[in-house]
């Protein structure tokens, strides 16, 4: 048996396996930049713009250039820059059937630590007009709580440094709209995909309070010319299970150092608000609208919220993957009763979508076994979600005279797991970066009991109001006495 063929432009005519780019790849140019190039950048925004250039040249001058800044994006410049920034993307759906595609809208990728002048000099350049982010919710330097930008984040610090070299998004965006503006050339557009409210608000908030740090007057050019559309985006994309290589070799005939895994459901909501021009996103199947925080609202409080409590419940009851969670009949009828009980009621009319089929999508999105999503990667990053997707629905159930028993029950199941055992003894990793903080309030909780929440933070002024803490106490209590069953049982009882 041959070995696979080896993902390379060159090597694109002899692939039969996959369906593979029909438009000219050599004729494309960067006219996106891109930070955060991992599975969902792959699966979902550089699937669009594939799309267009599939649809013809209009879009050759849309290509994206990948930026890694983090020591862990070596790894990714290590696998698409051999391979010509190609990549398989693998659908995987409900019923079994899977398919296989190369994606080609990546044309270059640069990691920012090997040449940080080269990743300046591309931003600057006139034919960037789009600087896209998916950098986490975390990446965006800010508290939850209090919407301030953290000035003392010590790679803030050094980029403030005259003639430093750049560790930050922050430092890298701003210095390229500084050399734009010195050289006649307008202001690109920056356009978050990030899971955070209003992210293209929090990008202008954000982006604009560093500007002001280094250089008032480029803040203020920064608030004139620079463009933040908001958007709201969707696809349930697992990290790259460790089979998938072999897999795609076998089934495609294709030997792909990184390929991306994705369900076959895809959205993306994004405000029509560009100040360079845009790629005809709509044609790509883009939803571009006037205002997007009604859709917005409804996936961060419905699917990403949903998601936190299928995740922290689910993995103290033991649960390795998503979908076998979601079947289990606690789990899934608590999800059902939190999506429309507490998170449906603080959401906005939103314009073409029947929210009771929205909801009974998300259960069977959940539910997919072929994806093969972990409970761990949702409960990734928590001091970064939970704040920023249920917490805010806690606050407006409360601020509104209601209840949200169920939503206090996700954050006394994350602190419970926070102790570092799951409801049969076994260790639980917490894969955070307030992993070690997170412990210790938890643990300390059970001497002093609103130690976990009392982080203004992560949770605001919720430890101070006896609507979240009464119900929050008395899961956490039940949860440590009687096991996260029990509690469902009891909660979903009443």
């Amino acid at each position: 048996m041959s070995a696979p063929i080896d993902l390379t432009p060159a090597a694109l005519p002899a692939i039969t396996g996959a369906s593979v780019p029909a438009y000219d790849r050599a004729v494309l140019r960067p006219g996106i930049v891109h930070f955060g190039v991992g599975g969902f950048h792959r699966a979902h925004q550089a699937v669009y713009l594939d799309r267009l250039l599939a649809a013809g040249p209009d879009a050759a001058s849309w290509g994206i250039c990948g930026v890694g800044l983090r020591p862990a994006d070596a790894a990714m410049r290590d696998a698409l820059v051999p391979q010509g920034g190609l990549y398989t993307l693998t659908l995987k759906h409900p019923d079994g059937a899977v398919e296989t595609s190369v994606v080609g809208a990546i044309v270059d990728y640069l990691y920012a630590p090997d040449d940080p002048e080269a990743v300046i000099e591309r931003l600057a350049a006139a034919e960037t007009r789009i600087v896209s982010l998916t950098i986490t919710e975390g990446g965006y330097n800010f508290s939850a709580a209090t919407g301030e930008f953290d000035a003392e984040n010590p790679d803030v610090r050094n980029d403030l440094e005259p003639g430093a070299a750049p560790r930050t998004v922050f430092g890298y965006v701003t210095e390229a709209l500084r050399r734009r503006r010195d050289r006649g050339v307008p202001a690109f557009t920056v356009m978050s995909c990030d899971n955070i409210e209003g992210n293209g608000h929090v990008a202008q908030r954000t982006f604009t309070a560093y500007a002001r740090l280094a250089d008032p007057g480029l803040a203020d050019w920064i608030t004139e010319h620079v463009r933040f559309p908001n958007s709201m985006v969707d696809r349930i994309t697992p990290a790259t299970p460790d089979g998938l290589r072999a897999e795609v070799a076998a089934r495609a005939d294709v030997d792909d150092r990184w390929p991306v895994v994705a369900e076959p459901y895809t959205q993306w909501v994004l405000e029509d608000a560009f100040g360079a021009g845009r790629p005809r996103f709509e044609e790509a199947g883009v939803q571009v609208v006037d205002d997007v925080a009604p859709y917005e609202l409804m996936k961060l409080r419905l699917l990403n919220a949903g998601h936190q409590a299928l995740g922290h419940f689910g993995r103290l009851l033991g649960y390795e993957y998503v979908h076998d969670a979601a079947a289990d009949p606690h789990v899934r009828e608590l999800l059902r009763r939190y999506m429309q009980e507490e998170g449906r009621p603080t959401l906005r009319p939103v314009p073409g979508i029947d929210l009771d089929d929205y909801i009974d999508t998300l259960l069977e999105r959940f539910s997919n076994p072929a994806i093969a999503d972990t409970v761990a990667r949702l409960c990734q990053d928590a001091s970064d979600r939970i704040p920023k997707w249920l917490v805010p629905v806690i606050v407006s159930r409360l601020d509104s005279g209601a209840a949200a028993p169920l939503a206090a029950a996700v954050v006394a199941a994350w602190t419970r797991g926070c102790e570092g055992l799951d409801d049969a003894g076994a260790p639980i990793v917490q894969a955070d970066r307030e992993a070690d903080a997170l412990a210790r309030r938890a643990l300390a909780s059970r001497t002093e009991p609103l130690a976990f929440v009392a982080a203004p933070d992560l949770f605001g002024d919720l430890a101070d109001r006896p609507g979240f803490t009464e119900p929050y106490l008395a899961a956490l209590t039940a949860l440590r006495a009687s096991g996260a069953r029990a509690v469902l049982q009891e909660l979903l009882a009443r």
